[in-house]
């Protein structure tokens, strides 16, 4: 089918242009029912069909409702082509800064929010190489083989927001960071030979930051006081922090003083048994040598 002479795409559900929504996410839902709602106003302003303003985006009818309903997460070309079609001027592409936020899981994005204001992050990880320190093909990699499967769309909705939290790496005034990771995680050949070199090579890039710490707790540790799982501590600006273990507390955030020191305590205790800075770096550059 074409507009003016040129060819258009009239896609289906299969391959449309956004994601389910999170109905549990109010916030999220509040921001596309208003950006649904001024698409839809834009449309009926200027007396275009719905049919027809599906024609002229290149994409289905019945996408189209269900974005103006609040029902979809429209991708930014979707909107940019909106504002084209409608002649909004640049007021319909703008609602992306607020939707691209929305595509995000509600408890990513929630995580994301902390880790933006945190001054100090400590982050022990025993199952997977930290989200924060993977590459893109070790994630989708990782996302491909969970089961029951991931649909296309959940993996790409995942994948965007932990790549956004990778931003962490690029704020000024920098935060310290401070990793541990199992030594296990690191050998485990996640997405094929290639993949796990790239990302061996992005583990030493990140270790070479003047403020990250990067630390291997070696598999052969006999006294290990991370064997509870995963622990997380954020610290802020105002002297609060919050953290979280999966083997303390029911594994949910805690924020108060003695749960936090007893965090502290046991990551302050992982660290002193994990290898120095540069003795991980020098294992990370071993294993890199061997694949």
């Amino acid at each position: 089918m074409s507009v003016d002479g040129e060819a258009v795409r009239l896609t289906t559900e299969a391959d449309e242009p956004g994601w389910e929504v999170d109905p549990d996410d109010e916030w999220g839902v509040a921001v596309l029912a208003t950006v649904g709602r001024q698409l839809r106003l834009r449309r009926e302003a200027v007396a275009m069909r719905a049919a027809d303003f599906a024609v002229a985006v290149g994409y289905g009818e019945d996408l189209v409702y269900k974005v103006e309903g609040g029902k979809r997460i429209p991708r930014q070309e979707y909107l940019d082509k909106a504002d084209e079609v409608l002649g909004a001027g640049g007021l319909i592409a703008a609602t992306w800064e607020d939707v691209k936020k929305v595509r995000y899981p509600k408890k990513v994005r929630e995580l994301g929010k902390l880790e933006a204001q945190a001054v100090e992050v400590a982050l022990y990880s025993n199952h997977n190489i930290h989200g924060l320190l993977q590459t893109e093909e070790h994630m989708r990699a990782l996302f491909d083989a969970w089961l029951p499967a991931y649909s296309d769309e959940e993996t790409e909705r995942m994948v965007a927001a932990r790549m956004a939290r990778r931003s962490i790496f690029d704020r000024s005034p920098a935060p310290t960071l401070s990793f541990v990771q199992e030594e296990v995680t690191l050998r485990r050949p996640v997405g094929g030979r290639m993949v796990w070199r790239r990302q061996l090579e992005r583990l030493l890039e990140l270790g070479q930051l003047r403020n990250v710490s990067f630390q291997v707790m070696p598999t052969g540790c006999e006294d290990h006081f991370g064997t509870g799982g995963l622990i997380e501590v954020l610290k802020f600006p105002d002297g609060t922090a919050v953290g979280r273990s999966e083997s303390a507390f029911s594994g949910r955030p805690v924020s108060e003083l003695k749960q936090l020191r007893i965090l502290e305590l046991r990551y302050g205790m992982i660290r002193a048994q994990a290898l120095t800075p540069r003795e991980s770096r020098a294992l990370v550059e071993q294993m890199l040598g061997e694949t």
